[in-house]
């Protein structure tokens, strides 16, 4: 007989913290050491900002970017309403269309932490959005959407 009760712990924690993606409304929002205002500010992030969501205590969410570092964010600043992306390698190229075949527009190349609002997907390519408006196309490898 096979004993399942490791998998009770392990669904009850699953329950307990699901996790969620979320990204950031505006630039200039500050990331905190704990859930409230009065914990030291540690980092800001810019709007798009992709985040997975750990946890939450009270109107806070505990939040992991894509390097594994974690924060704590009013629940006001984040949505769950679209998806974001942030680039994870040190250069990507921002083209016309899906593919390498198409030109690299005037944005190109962009740089490691640059987020973005997700618009489309097709194949391996995504096409995103800066706060600015600025519209592209990524290969999907070189993004971090969670």
């Amino acid at each position: 007989m096979v004993r399942h009760s490791f998998l009770i712990p392990f669904i009850v924690l699953c329950l307990t913290f699901p996790s969620f993606a979320l990204c950031i409304k505006k630039s200039g929002v500050n990331l905190r050491k704990g859930p409230g205002k009065n914990h030291k500010m540690i980092d800001e992030a810019f709007k798009y900002t992709p985040l997975k969501q750990v946890g939450k205590k009270g109107e806070w969410v505990h939040v992991q970017d894509f390097e594994k570092k974690t924060y704590w964010v009013h629940q006001n600043l984040v949505t769950k309403n679209f998806d974001c992306a942030v680039v994870k390698v040190e250069e990507a190229n921002i083209r016309t269309g899906p593919g390498t075949n198409h030109e690299e527009i005037e944005l190109s190349p962009t740089i490691k932490h640059e987020t973005f609002k997700v618009i489309e997907r097709k194949g391996s390519w995504v096409k995103v959005e800066d706060e600015f408006g600025g519209k592209g196309w990524i290969f999907r490898k070189l993004l971090w959407i969670y």
